[in-house]
């Protein structure tokens, strides 16, 4: 009986170190096919993002990418020890060319949400914004919330595919809604006196409202949504993500982020420099 006891523990071992073997080299095996392990690999930090969302991506008059979000990317790869590449990439195709490795991460002010996450992962999210709306002045006084705009006789903009758009559609669904493919070409529409309101993210709203909105719109900048924004990689990189984690826990506490969101969220000196 002693003798089958010994054989049993023993057997129960060898099947506990088989399995235990068998799932760390599973973890070798993925840690290998981690997009860091490439970044590390190529020397290059390949970052995606859309130039015109002020103040995250933008092109200054030099022809240069500058923005908060580039100004992170830039501290990524320093920190990766690795030369940083910025893609400019059009907001339509922005997951696809993620998935199908045009850039390694997406770094352009994205909104998290259930639809996008499907299809790709995020990170920790990096700053909240939310939905907010620039009126044209004819409104001053009259409309005082996104809910007074719920008519067919008003015509809001937003940005196509953007959470914008989705929010009109979702809270105010019966005014007239028009897309178009820039922020810029939206919120002028207003400025023209071609539309009622433009309804984009609170930081965009106060760079354009500092930019071109004086004497011509009202803002109303009490944030109408709850919108956490955060970096994109590809599903299946839990190496990644560990390290993306830690990388803003660490900026956020250094003092590298405050910089940041200083320069480019709290001030409007930048504009001048900007196309």
């Amino acid at each position: 009986m002693k003798k089958n006891f010994i054989f049993g523990i023993a057997a129960i071992f060898v099947m506990f170190f088989c399995l235990s073997t068998s799932a760390l080299g599973a973890d070798i095996d993925l840690a290998k096919k981690s997009t860091l392990e490439s970044i590390l690999k190529k020397g290059e930090l390949r970052v995606g993002f859309e130039a015109g969302y002020m103040p995250f991506e933008m092109t200054n008059k030099k022809g240069k990418f500058v923005g908060f979000d580039i100004d992170m990317a830039k501290e990524m790869a320093k920190a990766m020890g690795v030369k940083f590449v910025p893609v400019n990439t059009a907001w339509d195709g922005i997951i696809p060319s993620l998935i199908t490795n045009k850039f390694d991460i997406i770094m352009s002010g994205m909104t998290v949400t259930q639809e996008r996450n499907l299809k790709i992962n995020f990170a920790d999210p990096y700053i909240i914004v939310g939905q907010t709306l620039l009126l044209n002045k004819k409104h001053a006084g009259k409309v005082t919330s996104y809910k007074d705009l719920n008519d067919s006789k008003y015509i809001v903009t937003s940005k196509l595919g953007t959470t914008g758009e989705q929010a009109v559609k979702r809270l105010i669904p019966k005014c007239t809604y028009k897309s178009f493919e820039t922020e810029p070409e939206a919120a002028l529409e207003v400025v023209n006196g071609k539309a009622d309101a433009f309804a984009y993210d609170l930081p965009y709203c106060v760079v354009f409202m500092g930019q071109q909105g004086a004497g011509k719109l009202v803002f109303l900048d009490q944030p109408f949504t709850f919108e956490p924004l955060a970096w994109a990689v590809k599903k299946g990189d839990p190496d990644f993500m560990n390290w993306l984690n830690n990388f803003l826990k660490q900026i956020k506490n250094d003092g590298r982020y405050d910089r940041i969101y200083n320069k480019w969220i709290k001030s409007t000196g930048w504009i001048k420099n900007v196309q």
